[in-house]
């Protein structure tokens, strides 16, 4: 199979202890067209009717929505409804890529070896830390000569055999160093963390956030709102191109996932965040389905 259609509905739902008199939120919830990807539709729904409503492309090219609500309510809904077409990348050879000491040598010369928005992708960001621990960590899986897309295979299947999902383990505020101590976390984690090792060598590496179909257990029915918004990594490399690693899976990204929103890390890309004048407590509800068409 070469190519999968998806239909991809993502819910969230606040209900606020007490009222909201303002409120700003920025949206990264509508895909973004790659070369192996198109959005064949959208439909973003918001309760109630924001006061404003802007759509822009952001800084690292993804669909943004700015919302503003400047009348008082006690509870927010936005829902996307969209259809997604996805091409194989499969038949990659991981072995064509250069050294990797030669991919990180030429990022120190940029003009005359990459474009110079890939270095966005190189440098320390809010949740990635460059930190030697995490250039430590990553070493063993970059000898001398290795090509670098292997290096990164074998750095993705280290963090998916070293570590082990744990989705009440931590928070999105935890630091990373708190994650490589206690070995256990989330996606989000886990690509922040390749992220940091890879940065941490001095290669270029990006954020990934979107979509992962999940299969139900054998007989078991598809359950609609089970599944979730998912996270991975992309690596720069100068003769191939962006290439993709799921740690979290130690898989290679193919049919199975839908790429949202790239960035430096899950603060560039976060589905939906913003600012309350009000509220009290709150935690959103949020149901994601992902339907094979």
């Amino acid at each position: 199979m070469n190519q999968v259609r998806y239909r991809i509905q993502h819910d969230t739902h606040y209900r606020y202890e007490a009222p909201v008199s303002l409120s700003q939120q920025l949206l990264h919830l509508l895909p973004r067209d790659c070369a192996w990807q198109r959005c064949l539709s959208r439909q973003l729904a918001i309760l109630p009717a924001p006061t404003q409503r802007q759509d822009a492309i952001d800084a690292f090219g993804n669909p943004l929505t700015r919302l503003a609500f400047e009348r008082p309510h006690d509870e927010l809904y936005v829902g996307t409804d969209l259809e997604v077409e996805v091409d194989s990348r499969a038949g990659l050879r991981l072995e064509d890529s250069p050294a990797w000491e030669q991919v990180r040598d030429g990022l120190r010369y940029p003009a005359a070896t990459v474009a110079l928005d890939v270095h966005h992708f190189r440098f320390e960001s809010p949740a990635v830390p460059i930190d030697r621990i995490f250039a430590r960590f990553a070493a063993d899986c970059f000898p001398a000569g290795r090509p670098l897309l292997l290096g990164c295979r074998a750095l993705m299947e280290k963090i998916h055999r070293e570590f082990r999902f744990d989705a009440t383990a931590t928070q999105v505020a935890t630091p990373l160093r708190e994650v490589l101590e206690h070995r256990h976390g989330v996606c989000q984690d886990f690509a922040h963390l390749m992220l940091a090792c890879l940065r941490g060598l001095g290669l270029v590496a990006r954020y990934v956030s979107g979509y992962l179909l999940t299969r139900p257990p054998p007989g078991k029915p598809r359950l609609i709102g089970a599944d979730a918004s998912h996270a991975w990594v992309s690596v720069h490399c100068p003769v191939l191109g962006w290439v993709d690693f799921d740690p979290t899976n130690d898989v290679l990204p193919d049919l199975e996932h839908i790429t949202l929103a790239w960035g430096r890390d899950f603060t560039d890309v976060s589905p939906l965040r913003g600012v309350i004048l009000g509220g009290g407590s709150h935690d959103p509800a949020v149901e994601v389905t992902v339907t094979p068409l």
